[in-house]
């Protein structure tokens, strides 16, 4: 083989082991559900961005509380349960592994009123700045990576969050 063929096998060789280097993060296999079903709590990720979510809507006057975080298989079920098997209304259509809950990437948030009271108005304006207080923390959510109940194209759970295993890819392992 002459040298001007080898330095050609040598300059494809280092730009194909360049573009491995630089591209790496992406050529990881994106998490899935499977990768968090030993979770007993909250993803540290989702942990983390809970308590900024939290903080964030207290900087513009909304105090929320998170009513719901990690939940295991089994108290997926027995909500599943309730307005079918058991009594109550339909509060999920998600059984037990269904559920961004079992995983420990979701939470449900409500607001907290002045004097203690937590409501779940998607109109109330407690910091009067003639903006829903509700949305005004969906808006800081969604910012922090968080994806909303209330954007799903079939039923709407308006105080859901979660947050796909794709948005904590670096986090895992």
């Amino acid at each position: 083989m002459n040298v001007r063929k080898k330095l050609a096998i040598a300059l494809i060789v280092a730009i194909a082991v360049s573009l491995l280097f630089l591209f790496r993060d992406e050529l990881k296999p994106v998490p899935t559900l499977k990768d968090f079903s030993g979770a007993a709590e909250l993803h540290p990720v989702v942990e983390e961005k809970k308590n900024k979510l939290v903080q964030q809507a207290n900087d513009q006057g909304i105090s929320i509380v998170i009513t719901e975080g990690f939940r295991s298989k089994e108290e997926q079920d027995k909500l599943y349960a309730k307005g079918r098997t058991e009594e109550g209304n339909i509060v999920t259509y998600s059984k037990g592994g269904q559920s961004y809950h079992n995983y420990g990437l979701a939470i449900d948030f409500a607001i907290r009123l002045k004097d203690g009271r937590v409501v779940w108005g998607m109109e109330y304006d407690g910091n009067h700045n003639n903006q829903s207080d509700w949305m005004e923390v969906v808006d800081i959510a969604t910012g922090l990576e968080f994806e909303w109940g209330g954007d799903w194209q079939g039923f709407k759970d308006y105080p859901h969050l979660q947050m796909s295993p794709e948005n904590i890819k670096d986090h895992t392992r």
